[in-house]
């Protein structure tokens, strides 16, 4: 089954290709379950549906704009990750998850490379999933703020326990061989820093951040 959804090379079958864009329809049809769980209505309202299709849809074109190249690899988008943290810190952490997977299948068909199911949990579904917990910080001062920190290291953590599982054969030869045992940490983390540096600098600005606040209360109302 695996080898009739995955070419050798590491691609997407058509069948493969398929199957992906059937499990991330299924996934964000799931977010009617699970968005506006903590809300007071307790139920999924069409407002939210467009927020969280609306989120999903910035983050997937936002990372294909990307500012710089990190030296050993990894690409610096536009503030992508930020989108489906705003889903979370505005709906919860379920919600957050739920755009999350869904978000991951965007990436997975977008470059997709396959060398076991377990690698592409870690480097797609798990990754991006995890940046839902950013919920977890939604009524805390700056909870934005911590709440994208947290997402960043979560994020991190499940691209570099997939490095170190599947990937440190593919280290470069410039890479300092004094940081060898650490490389998926320091690759993985390298360009998720960088823009997680560049996106709290901006949702820092007083403007963006009322602007934010704004489009929160349009959310949540």
């Amino acid at each position: 089954m695996f080898n009739y959804l995955v070419t050798a090379e590491g691609g997407l079958t058509a069948a493969g290709y398929m199957v992906c864009i059937a499990a991330g329809i299924i996934l964000f049809i799931l977010t009617l379950l699970f968005a506006g769980k903590n809300s007071e209505k307790k139920k999924m309202s069409t407002k939210q549906l467009v927020f969280c299709g609306i989120a999903l849809a910035l983050g997937f074109v936002t990372s294909y704009i990307k500012i710089f190249e990190m030296p050993w690899g990894g690409s610096v988008t536009l503030c992508s990750m930020l989108f489906i943290v705003l889903i979370a810190n505005w709906y919860g952490v379920k919600a957050g998850i739920s755009v999350g997977l869904a978000y991951s299948i965007l990436q997975f068909i977008q470059e997709p490379f396959v060398l076991s199911f377990f690698q592409v949990c870690c480097d797609y579904f798990l990754a991006f999933a995890a940046l839902g917990i950013a919920g977890v910080f939604a009524k805390s001062p700056q909870g934005l703020i911590k709440g994208y920190i947290a997402a960043v290291l979560a994020r991190g953590a499940f691209h570099a326990l997939g490095g170190y599982l599947y990937w440190m054969s593919y280290m470069p030869e410039s890479f300092p061989q004094s940081l060898k045992s650490i490389y998926p940490i320091v690759y993985n983390y390298s360009f998720l820093f960088a823009e997680g540096l560049i996106t709290i600098v901006i949702i820092s600005v007083p403007a963006v951040t009322r602007a934010l606040n704004q489009v929160k209360r349009m959310a949540l109302s």
